[in-house]
């Protein structure tokens, strides 16, 4: 995670985290959404069925902008977000070499 708690490292991409300010359990409740929108994608894609795999990334989107993770940013300085930006090119670049595996 980055130091201001904004962002994850995923393959040196940064990936926005849930908003902190969620209530603990909205953001179990919303996590459960997910992953159960998630399945049900999986699912309907095994089955071929494309209306279902739709309405399922549907529900993934909503649980995803509920959390935070999508959409308007949740904090207030002004930032840009820099969702799936490679790390080594924000302002994070610094702070990633130096965690960054040799």
């Amino acid at each position: 995670m980055t130091p201001d708690g904004r962002y994850l490292v995923v393959r040196g991409r940064l990936w926005r985290c849930t908003d902190p300010r969620l209530d603990p359990e909205e953001r179990a409740a919303l996590t459960s959404e997910l992953m159960s929108a998630r399945r049900a994608k999986g699912a309907a894609m095994r089955a071929g069925d494309d209306a279902g795999r739709e309405a399922a990334r549907a529900r993934v989107d909503a649980a995803k902008h509920a959390l935070g993770e999508r959409g308007p940013v949740w904090w207030d300085d002004g930032a840009p977000d820099l969702t799936r930006h490679l790390a080594r090119t924000t302002p994070y670049a610094e702070w990633f070499a130096q965690v960054e595996p040799t």
